[in-house]
Order: C-alpha cells, then structure tokens, then sequence
C-alpha cells in the first residue's frame, strides 16, 4: 500500500492583492523612431526629456521598459493611450 500525497493546493494565476502595483511595459518595434517614442514619453507621462530619453533607449537596447506602475485600471488606461500613438505596451504585474 502507498500513502497519498496531500493535495496540493493550486494558487490562482493573477494574484489580486492590493499591494502588488501593475506595471505598463513598453516594447521595442520596428516602426517608430527613437525620437517620437521619446515624444509619446514626455507627452503622456510628463516625463522630462532626460528621463523619456532614457525609457526609450531601453526600450530600444532591452527590448522592452517599464514606463509606469500603479494601479491595473491605471495601466490599462496607460496601454490605451500607448496603443494610440501606435506604441506596442502591455500591462504585467510586479512580481
């Protein structure tokens, strides 16, 4: 006879804690210029142009940037806008 393992038990995909903040990613694309994605930064986020810069060229050598956390209805209107200036963003949640 073989013992039984307990079962185990199964967590949900997206955790809903209230604690963990969203994050709006924007990826890297072959379409737009470095220089307009630095403009959707600043225009958007009200990003200095420093900082837009930097998210941009991270965007550009990474592949991808987090541009922004906070709530998942924030980061969803984020991504929203994003996609209307043509940018390729997802929301994730801050593991």
């Amino acid at each position: 006879m073989g013992s039984t393992a307990p079962a185990e038990v199964e967590r949900p995909s997206s955790d809903v804690r209230p604690d963990v903040p969203w994050l709006t990613i924007v990826w890297n694309d072959p379409v737009n210029l470095m220089s307009y994605v630095t403009y959707v930064f600043q225009t958007v986020f009200g990003y200095p142009r420093g900082k837009a810069e930097k998210l941009m060229m991270d965007v550009h050598h990474k592949g991808k940037a987090v541009v922004a956390s906070g709530t998942r209805e924030e980061m969803e209107r984020d991504v929203q806008i994003l996609h209307s200036y043509g940018l390729w963003a997802t929301v994730q949640q801050d593991s």
